[in-house]
């Protein structure tokens, strides 16, 4: 078995709140649901060789899943020695009232991050922790709460059909400040390096620009398939920065992130 900190995996793609430049592009209304069994078929084939000390259940939004709990319990049926944790912004944890025992059951670790800090976001996130504590009275679960907005950086140029890579030429300095560094992805049974490689061609065919020949050098990009040897597995973990970093800025662009509260 090969360890490595952190392994995710999109529980869906749909987000209910448009942060903008997320690192999994979720603002840009994305659809797509992991069904159980093809949740099951993706990690099945990368647990027996590796195994994470985190492994993260997100999105997207991963409460929008109907599906979720059944999830859950996938992960800790294929890493039942890892920590497991549900990354959700927690407005629809409503939906899913057997989530707690599921929590319980797996010890999966809560993670809820707080995208604002306006007043009508708190406002909306009140019920939400009502909820949250009255889980934490009746179930032996951990629950975190982490403020997201906190030195928001810009991760591409632009938005939609003028978003372009950064393209700085400094692969190590943009994988320093990278908030994805220690974050790859299962995706479609592969391992990305990180989910603005994993989502990129996802993105880019919902605008129409994917032959921008600014993008081409980071559409090349190749994950690795399960049919790879041990040295080439035990060399994608080890990896640091490598010339695709140079999609995400080398100097990080801080800005004020806008309120992420989707109008209609």
């Amino acid at each position: 078995m090969i360890r490595l900190r952190n392994l995710e995996i999109h529980v869906t793609h749909a987000c209910n709140l448009a942060c903008s430049q997320c690192t999994h592009y979720s603002n840009h209304r994305h659809r797509g649901m992991l069904a159980p069994v093809e949740a099951d078929r993706q990690m099945g084939l990368w647990s027996g060789r590796l195994e994470p000390a985190l492994f993260s259940l997100l999105g997207g939004e991963p409460t929008l899943n109907p599906d979720l709990c059944e999830i859950v319990r996938i992960a800790h049926r294929h890493w039942p020695r890892s920590q497991l944790q549900l990354v959700t912004n927690g407005f629809l944890l409503g939906r899913h009232p057997e989530l707690p025992r599921t929590l319980e059951e797996t010890g999966c670790r809560l993670e809820i991050s707080v995208h604002h800090a306006s007043t009508e976001y708190q406002s909306l996130l009140e019920p939400v922790r009502g909820l949250v504590e009255a889980w934490r009275t009746h179930y032996r679960i951990h629950v975190h709460w982490r403020e997201s907005n906190a030195r928001w950086t810009r991760t591409y140029r632009g938005e939609g059909t003028s978003m372009r890579p950064y393209r700085d030429g400094r692969p190590r300095q943009s994988w320093e400040q990278c908030r994805a560094r220690w974050c790859p992805q299962i995706h479609e049974g592969k391992l990305w390096k990180c989910p603005q490689l994993a989502y990129l061609r996802m993105q880019l065919s919902k605008y129409g620009v994917g032959e921008d020949p600014a993008w081409r050098p980071y559409l090349d990009y190749r994950p690795l398939g399960p049919e790879c040897t041990e040295a080439e597995l035990r060399e994608f973990v080890s990896r640091e920065e490598e010339r695709y970093c140079t999609m995400c800025a080398a100097t990080p662009e801080l800005f004020e992130l806008p309120s992420p509260l989707r109008r209609g």
